[in-house]
């Protein structure tokens, strides 16, 4: 008589043990599809974040020229350019 290992097919796995695994696997592939919802979200929400950073350059280096173009346009006109005041306020309440 030959003594053989099992093969898969004869080899019996407990039905707990069975569940266990469907269940991560089942849990395993959600989170992969989670994670890709979520590096694409990170993805539009990253451009949203640079497109608005290179708007606020814009705007400030629209802001540091004008500055000049006025202060230049005062020297020429013989005139002193007296830059703006920066616009805050303190607001205290009392009862």
């Amino acid at each position: 008589m030959w003594i053989t290992t099992p093969t898969l097919e004869h080899v019996l796995v407990p039905e707990t043990l069975l569940k266990k695994r469907k269940t991560q696997d089942k849990a395993a592939a959600e989170k992969r599809v989670a994670d890709a919802a979520a590096r694409k979200a990170r993805k539009a929400q990253r451009k949203v974040i640079f497109k608005r950073a290179d708007q606020y350059v814009r705007e400030y280096r629209a802001k540091e020229r004008d500055e000049i173009r006025l202060r230049r346009q005062a020297k020429v006109a013989g005139s002193f350019y007296v830059p703006a005041q920066p616009k805050l306020a303190f607001v205290i309440r009392i009862k």
